[in-house]
């Protein structure tokens, strides 16, 4: 909790801007309960009373690391393994056999702590375990992320025993990991070809190539229109003409972007590049 117990609402609005500016999130109307949650301890360790205190020490020119501290803490979302199981479902059944003996290239979009690129390389190295002919000759996924501490623990590759629980069987584990004590880490053959680079969505896209396929899942919905319009439009232009994009379960480029057409399969849906540049 924090120090004295109240958020005013200039402070509030203050940190909304803040947030909005460094992080591209739009964090909502009476959200001060989950600013309380996530800064609360932060603060108490600094000795911050107020949250405009905190702001006055990670603006401009302040301390640099706090200021991380607070970002890493509210961006930080729940994951878990193969989340929504669709998107994997589309990639193995659908995606994976278009890149017979050819290279293929994945962006996983704000990857957390993981979870979504190991997800993705799992399912890879099964398809190619039961499909040697029909696999890609090579695959290469490249993970971004805002936090450098959720970029910091998916390059460890080790998961406590709560964080392994969500979302894998027990054959999954046994499958993908060793286990180090009360760790579990996720074996060579599957980190091979992952990489990991800290990015903010914001900025620019064009240093990390063309992509075959990017995952952005469960990211566009804290973003303001405005913002989700940019993103989009900046993602087609790193996509490969036939390539895809997937979003999460309630996300759709329906009124934000003219640059993709798209595609229902049982499995899921699939968004493609249009081709067409647009406004």
């Amino acid at each position: 909790m924090l120090a004295n117990g109240a958020i005013s609402s200039d402070e509030y609005k203050r940190f909304q801007e803040f947030l909005e500016q460094v992080a591209g999130i739009v964090l909502g109307r009476n959200k001060q309960y989950l600013v309380d949650s996530r800064l609360g301890y932060i603060m108490a360790e600094e000795g911050i009373a107020t949250l405009g205190e905190l702001l006055s020490r990670i603006q401009g020119l302040g301390d640099p690391k706090l200021r991380e501290r607070v970002i890493d803490a509210m961006t930080t979302n729940e994951t878990l393994w193969f989340r929504d199981s669709k998107p994997y479902r589309l990639l193995e059944q659908l995606i994976l056999p278009k890149f017979a003996g050819r290279p293929l290239r994945i962006w996983s979009a704000a990857c957390s702590s993981g979870q979504e690129p190991y997800s993705i390389s799992f399912t890879v190295e099964e398809f190619r375990e039961r499909n040697p002919a029909a696999a890609p000759s090579r695959v290469e996924i490249v993970a971004t992320d805002l936090s450098g501490s959720m970029l910091a623990s998916a390059k460890a590759a080790e998961y406590d025993a709560m964080s392994i629980a969500r979302g894998l069987t027990t054959q999954q584990k046994q499958k993908f990991f060793d286990q180090r004590g009360q760790h579990w880490v996720v074996k060579p053959q599957y980190r091979r070809g992952v990489s990991f680079r800290k990015l903010n969505l914001q900025d620019s896209f064009s240093a990390l190539g063309r992509f075959d396929v990017v995952f952005c899942r469960n990211v566009l919905i804290y973003f303001s229109a405005e913002l989700k319009r940019d993103i989009l439009n900046r993602m087609a232009d790193v996509l490969h003409p036939e390539g895809y994009l997937i979003l999460g379960s309630s996300e759709s480029v329906n009124g934000y972007s003219e640059r993709y057409h798209t595609e229902r399969h049982p499995q899921g849906v699939l968004f493609r590049p249009s081709g067409d540049a647009g406004e």
